[in-house]
This record gives structure tokens, C-alpha cells and sequence, in this order.
């Protein structure tokens, strides 16, 4: 349909929103003067990663490895900006002209990826030898599969509720919640005022946190095919299906999103939305102005780019 709303996505970063369109990923941050700074990645559209983004299965893996490697970069950004003095810009754009010997080496791109991969190997693996222990125990395939699943739960709710608790990521939790609002209000046609927004819900069907929660109960599903037993073949099944899993739990987030307004069905989405009370906190209200500039910055090159206009001199 033509006058179907386009679909953006988000990520809260320190201090600060970053939305994504179709071409382009602004961050807005606010400084210690309370001043909004803006940060603008255009999105490079290689041939290759969009055919695969459109094959089912591979397209989430492709999406999340893009994503981790956009998101590093404004969070680095973030990173920089958020409890400097704005005098002290002139310093900080000496630093990028020199960057650290592990961007040199790698990359901020890089290095996102990498992080990414290494959260999933941990929050992976760790289960698996929690759940080996209860072997004398839970000694059945279909016992350990479901005790596997029941530790990864916990160490995930827990690393979340924990991390949750530092004045650092309970703000960070908060400008996730702006992003949501923002995202929902939009969705819902609504102006994007401080108080629309606010009113908007701040859970998400779309929300990389019920992602990763799908992972979770995805895994269950797949790991019944392999089996369990000796403990080198299962933790080397869990290595290879890392993609599978992956890759199912984006198809799964998708479909949830597509069925949220059929009443019968919409339910699916229920766990990840809940798991959202502990990612996303409620935002005030500066908070909300800074996820309204940086989407409505956003919106303004999408529809530029789309107009032939330059998007540069909007930044």
C-alpha cells in the first residue's frame, strides 16, 4: 500500500536515542549544557547483504550482525559526547582524528559484532554446564534440554534485573522506554508532542528484548533434535546452532509483530512485551525530547533522500 507508514527501528544509548530508516541512522544526545548534539550515519546499501536480507532464516542473522555493527558506532558516540563539556569538543574531535589502537585494529564495527557474538556464546554455554550438573538427577534428553532452558531464563532475568539496578543503565532503560513511546506514537498516528508520547506505551512488539527472549524458547525447540549426551557433542551443538536458533527467533519476532492486533493471537507476543518491564523504564520528560528530535531528524532526510534533496546540510 502506498500510504503505508514506513518502519523504523530504534536503540537507546547513553544519554541519548539513535532511530534507523532506510537510509540513514541519526542519534540525538543530550550534552551536560543541556543542549541536543546529533549524530548521522547514512546506511550503505551493498547488493549482497540485501539479497540476503530478503532470505528467510538468514535475513535475521545478516540484520542482527548489520545492526550490532551501526549500533556500536553511535554508541561510541554516545560514549563521547554524553558527560563532556561542549568546550571540550575541540579535544574530542583531536581523539577521532587519532583513533585507539583496537579501532585501528579492528574497528568500531568490529568490535560491536564481536561483542555481540561473545554475549551469545556466554549466555549459550554457561546453561549448558549449569544443566550438565543436574545430570544425577535430570538424566533424560528432554529432562537436561528443559533444565537448560530453565538456567538460561534465569541468567538472563537475572544479569538484566542486576545491571538494571546501576544509576547508569536504569537511565539508559529509560531512553529505551522514550525510543518505544516514540516509535508507538508515530505507529499510532498521533503528533509527536512530549505529552502524545508519553502517553504512548513504552513496550514494543518489535523489541529486540522480546528477541532475545525468544531465543530462548526457540533453543528449547531446536536443541530436541541433537542430542545431549557427551557433553562435547552437546556444547559443540549449541556452537553450530547459534545461527539456527538466531535465525528462527527473527522469523518469530516478525510473525508476533504481524499478528499484535488480531485479538486471538496477539497474546504470542505477551512474554516479550513483559520481559520489557525490566529493559525499558519510564522516561521523564527530557528525555522524551531528545527520542522526538532524534526520530523527527530521521524522518526529515528519510523523506529528503526520497525527494533527491541533500540530507547533509540538515545535520
Amino acid at each position: 500500500m502506498s500510504n503505508q507508514k514506513p518502519v523504523y527501528g530504534g536503540q537507546a544509548l547513553i544519554e541519548g536515542v539513535m532511530f534507523g530508516g532506510r537510509h540513514h541512522t541519526v542519534t540525538a544526545v543530550r550534552r551536560k549544557d543541556d543542549s541536543i548534539e546529533f549524530f548521522h550515519l547514512p546506511r550503505k546499501h551493498n547488493p549482497i547483504l540485501q539479497k540476503l536480507k530478503k532470505i528467510p532464516f538468514l535475513r535475521g542473522i545478516v540484520a542482527l550482525l548489520d545492526s550490532a555493527a551501526t549500533g556500536s558506532k553511535h554508541l561510541d558516540f554516545s560514549q563521547d559526547r554524553y558527560d563532556r563539556d561542549p568546550s571540550e569538543d575541540e579535544q574530542i574531535r583531536e581523539e577521532a582524528a587519532e583513533p585507539s589502537k583496537w579501532s585501528m585494529i579492528l574497528g568500531v564495527a568490529a568490535i560491536g559484532i564481536l561483542s555481540f557474538l561473545f554475549g551469545k556464546f556466554v549466555f549459550t554455554l554457561i546453561p549448558v554446564f549449569l544443566a550438565e550438573l543436574t545430570r544425577p538427577v535430570f538424566s533424560g534428553d528432554m529432562a537436561q534440554i528443559l533444565v537448560e532452558g530453565v538456567f538460561k531464563l534465569i541468567l538472563l532475568l537475572a544479569y538484566i534485573y542486576f545491571i538494571s539496578m546501576t544509576p547508569l543503565i536504569k537511565r539508559v532503560f529509560q531512553y529505551h522506554g522514550a525510543e518505544h513511546k516514540v516509535i508507538n506514537a508515530f505507529e499510532s498516528g498521533r503528533p509527536l508532542t512530549v505529552e502524545n508520547v508519553q502517553a504512548a506505551s513504552r513496550l514494543h512488539y518489535r523489541c529486540g528484548s522480546s528477541f532475545i527472549l525468544f531465543t530462548v524458547v526457540v533453543g528449547i525447540f531446536v536443541y530436541m533434535l541433537v542430542p545431549t549426551d557427551p557433553l562435547y557433542v552437546r556444547v559443540l551443538n549449541r556452537i553450530a546452532l547459534i545461527p539456527v536458533v538466531l535465525g528462527i527467533s527473527f522469523e518469530v519476532l516478525q510473525l508476533t509483530n504481524k499478528l499484535r492486533d488480531i485479538p486471538v493471537l496477539r497474546f504470542l507476543g505477551y512474554p516479550g512485551l513483559w520481559l520489557q518491564l525490566l529493559t525499558t523504564k519510564e522516561p521523564d520528560n527530557k528525555q522524551v525530547e531528545v527520542a522526538i528530535a532524534s526520530f523527527e531528524k530521521l524522518k526529515a532526510m528519510e523523506e529528503n533522500t526520497k525527494k533527491g534533496l541533500n540530507t547533509e546540510k540538515i545535520v
